[in-house]
């Protein structure tokens, strides 16, 4: 239901909740839409019980569909005039969720933007467009290299001293893999996929270890350079001539960690929750470094916006929700129910958690980590993934498929910037 109701505003401060905030309207419903992700599903249940206990006429009802299909669902949910009041979206999304008219700017009356960059770590910057804030995150995610200490201990390795160096990482991933006669992976020492988290790992951290950048001043492609295509080459001969891994094997790198098959895997924050019940032990350690011990990572997030045609007590009761997932409160639910990083530094930033030994090393790579702007997040991973497979399945090399995933990669730039 979409109301005109005048929208009217109170200086009073939500449970929890630094900003300001709005009045709770009369037996307000409002939709908040995600993607299925087992754990952040359960996380968003238990934040709208708590919300709706402070805020009894207040009633979310939490709507989700498969990943795949979510942009799109989103796009014809709005143009249908029944779209969420609230939506999640990841940060790389928000031109294309702008140019099609989703999202409406936050109010800077009730998410004052020196609030929000004083509180919020700094990567927070990529929700605002011309001045305005789209959205704000509930948690920060980075990468880190996640180890089977079982694994490690059955191919005679110190289950206590995961790789540090990209040529330790090399090392102990050749021992612990395995091959039958035939020369088919049984098990691997490292996950190799470009459609996961490698995508990210190669761009901001790898490139810039090679000593490029993957993207110049004015953001456009550099990866090409010399230091680009000698990352991109060090990365494909992980399959290609060290034998570590095969990208597809168990079909996607956190099926094969945690099936107890892979020893070493890049990933995010977010695997945290699923990887709880793996029937193994294992460690989690900061991406390694390269020769020089200079690191890199990559950081990214989901943020939380207001839809673009919601009005009225129905906008009331939305800010009010959004102000609550980006509590310290929600903050904490997350961070206990997925695994995810508080996106508010004090949160985040406590020496319980800097001292936890799988929080610590995902904040540790805050601090050096890069955030890269994507136009269309999709469409420039799929541009990575297609320049690994035409080295690993067409047999080109690597600078020749790096050239082509530029030219592309550029193109989609120019296009939409």
């Amino acid at each position: 239901m979409k109301t005109m109701r005048k929208l009217s505003k109170i200086a009073a401060l939500a449970s929890g909740v630094s900003f300001l905030s709005v009045g709770a309207a009369s037996a307000v419903e409002i939709e908040y839409w995600q993607y299925v992700f087992d754990t952040r599903v359960a996380a968003v249940d238990q934040l709208i019980t708590n919300f709706q206990a402070a805020n009894p006429d207040i009633t979310v009802k939490h709507v989700t569909f498969p990943y795949a299909d979510y942009p799109t669902r989103v796009v014809a949910g709005t143009m249908a005039g029944q779209g969420p009041d609230v939506v999640q979206f990841f940060y790389g999304w928000l031109d294309n969720f702008i140019a099609q008219d989703l999202l409406q700017p936050l109010d800077p009356a009730v998410f004052p933007a020196a609030e929000i960059e004083a509180d919020f770590f700094p990567i927070v910057s990529a929700m605002s467009r011309d001045g305005s804030y789209y959205g704000l995150p509930t948690a920060v995610r980075s990468l880190a290299l996640f180890y089977n200490k079982d694994r490690m201990t059955a191919f005679g390795l110190d289950p206590n001293s995961p790789p540090t160096t990209l040529d330790e990482l090399i090392a102990q991933a050749a021992a612990s893999t395995e091959r039958d006669g035939a020369g088919n992976y049984t098990s691997i020492g490292l996950t190799v996929e470009m459609g996961g988290q490698d995508h990210h790992w190669w761009r901001e951290a790898l490139v810039r270890q090679f000593g490029g950048v993957p993207y110049d001043e004015n953001g456009d492609v550099a990866y090409t350079s010399d230091e680009g295509k000698a990352a991109f080459r060090w990365y494909t001969e992980l399959n290609t001539a060290q034998h570590v891994g095969a990208p597809g094997f168990m079909d996607e790198g956190q099926a094969a960690f945690r099936a107890g098959l892979a020893t070493f895997t890049i990933d995010g924050t977010f695997r945290l929750g699923g990887f709880a019940a793996n029937p193994f032990e294992w460690g989690v350690t900061e991406l390694p470094a390269n020769a020089a011990g200079e690191r890199g990572n990559y950081s990214s997030y989901f943020a939380n916006g207001i839809g673009a045609d919601v009005t009225g007590e129905e906008l009331e009761a939305a800010q009010k929700f959004l102000a609550y997932l980006s509590s310290e409160e929600a903050m904490t639910v997350w961070l206990d129910v997925v695994g995810e990083l508080p996106a508010r530094r004090t949160t985040a930033l406590s020496e319980e958690n800097l001292a936890n030994p799988i929080y610590g090393p995902f904040l540790r790579g805050l601090e050096y980590a890069h955030t890269t702007r994507f136009y269309d997040e999709s469409g420039q991973r799929q541009i990575m993934l297609d320049a690994a497979n035409r080295v690993f399945l067409e047999g080109l090399s690597p600078e020749e498929a790096l050239d082509i995933a530029g030219q592309a990669e550029q193109a989609i730039i120019n296009d939409l910037r």
